[in-house]
């Protein structure tokens, strides 16, 4: 059975640090590609940064390039999230998802397969 769980959320300053992780099961990292999203109250769901199977290959939204890092832990079968001189516009509920299809359009959640329930982060003084 395929499940994703994240973990990591919180409250944090503006110019703080989170670290999210994204828990598989049911699976391992190396057979899907893996996406963060995130959705704000009243927004659309809005990819964040994506990484191929294995952790070839990853890419960002440009409202977060250069701030945060995906990875992967194979050890843990885990996809982490660095998130470093986190925003208030990065408020939002996170939330990470399989795709087993291949191609640029990483942020397209119509894409993906499995999703997990989410985590909030929240970035306020």
């Amino acid at each position: 059975q395929v499940q994703l769980v994240e973990s990591g959320g919180g409250l944090v300053q503006p110019g703080g640090s989170l670290r999210l992780s994204c828990a598989a099961s049911g699976f391992t990292l190396d057979t899907v590609n893996i996406g963060w999203f995130r959705q704000a109250p009243g927004k659309e769901r809005e990819g964040v940064s994506y990484i191929t199977r294995g952790g070839r290959t990853s890419y960002y939204a440009d409202s977060v390039k250069g701030r945060f890092t995906i990875s992967i832990d194979k050890a843990n079968n885990t996809v982490l999230l660095q998130m470093n001189s986190l925003k208030p516009e990065d408020t939002a509920v996170y939330l990470c998802a399989t795709r087993t299809g291949i191609g640029r359009s990483w942020y397209i959640p119509g894409l993906y397969d499995y999703w997990g329930q989410g985590t909030q982060v929240t970035v306020s003084s």
